[in-house]
């Protein structure tokens, strides 16, 4: 019996109320872990950018670079372009097919010979930029750029499209670039000459990359294209 108090009654065991305090990061800790499983189970079922792209189980052998002098490599040496340096990088070879001067109208013409002739598995298409030059609506380049994926994709190639920003004040290019890639189930890599043409160090004249902005340019293609060459490899296994 514990002992009387000094008023000579009985001690009374008194509750001890539970503090808020002591609840709330229980409460908290339960919530959290909720919200992590939610967050992983939907990055689980959302499908990546990757699985989206059509003709990922492409039986194709190479691995095409389409465009116009970004891609033939004006203003660089032989072999400092960027499809020779994205090569390097993914440790395949890259068919350099890009001729300076090219608008997608050209380019559509000589598809046939330059890419389809060629057995692409992967075609990366860097084209737009001679059309914005021009003058070309814009709705023509998308309409062209189109037709190009369509008949690429038809081959049963993929494709990465290569986004590019120019200096217009009516036409949103990479906006569109982004949209066609979109709706044809191709790869998008934004805005590849981010930075570039406007440090004199990375390019060679006022449109074009120097050595230097070419394997930027690379660096930032590599990475997409490693990822797309993983998972087309296990669609082909599977």
């Amino acid at each position: 019996m514990r002992p009387p108090n000094r008023s000579g009654s009985p001690r009374v065991a008194q509750r001890v109320p539970v503090s808020r305090q002591s609840v709330l990061p229980a409460r908290w800790k339960v919530v959290a872990a909720a919200g992590a499983l939610l967050i992983a189970i939907v990055w689980a079922l959302w499908p990546s950018p990757y699985a989206k792209v059509r003709n990922l189980d492409s039986s194709g052998a190479s691995i095409i670079a389409f465009g116009d002098s970004l891609t033939a490599g004006y203003g660089a040496a032989p072999g400092e372009d960027y499809p020779s340096r994205l090569s390097a990088l993914i440790a395949q070879p890259v068919v350099n097919a890009g001729v300076s001067g090219d608008t997608t109208e050209g380019a559509l013409a000589r598809l046939d010979a330059d890419v389809l002739a060629r057995n692409p598995r992967v075609v990366l298409i860097g084209l737009g930029g001679n059309d914005f030059l021009r003058g070309m609506a814009i709705s023509s380049t998308e309409s062209n750029l189109r037709t190009i994926v369509r008949r690429i994709q038809g081959a049963g190639a993929m494709v990465v499209i290569l986004g590019f920003r120019f200096p217009s004040l009516s036409a949103n290019y990479e906006k569109m670039y982004k949209g066609v890639a979109r709706d044809e189930r191709c790869l998008f890599v934004p805005n590849v000459l981010a930075g570039i043409l406007t440090d004199p160090k990375l390019k060679s004249d006022e449109i074009h990359p120097n050595a230097r902005g070419y394997a930027l340019m690379a660096e930032r293609i590599a990475g997409p294209c490693r990822k797309l060459l993983r998972k087309a490899d296990a669609a082909q296994r599977h």
